[in-house]
């Protein structure tokens, strides 16, 4: 079981000037992509953070400006992409191979 928080919620009470939050959807072949771990990878490629996408595929991480990796690992594939990402709600999408 993982303990990563519940994806797909709002950001009501999040001061989005103050934070950087990167966010998205796995997606397979257009279609959102459900409980798919995704890893938040540093510049350097080391391990940040895991979470599980929600019902509808979706992903959130909070972390520092800079430039990440993400990498999405399902029974349907895997996929990874680099963002470079500024402060604010940064989206991407996230389709695997």
């Amino acid at each position: 079981m993982c303990g990563a928080p519940v994806q797909g919620q709002g950001l009501e009470g999040v001061d989005v000037t103050k934070e950087t939050v990167i966010q998205g959807v796995v997606t397979s072949g257009g279609a959102p992509v459900p409980s798919a771990y995704v890893r938040l990878l540093d510049g350097t490629g080391e391990f940040t953070a895991e979470v599980q996408t929600s019902a509808t595929g979706q992903f959130r991480f909070f972390a520092a400006p800079g430039e990440w990796t993400l990498r999405a690992l399902s029974r349907q594939g895997n996929g990874e992409t680099t963002v470079a990402v500024a402060q604010g709600v940064n989206e991407t999408e996230l389709a695997l191979a």
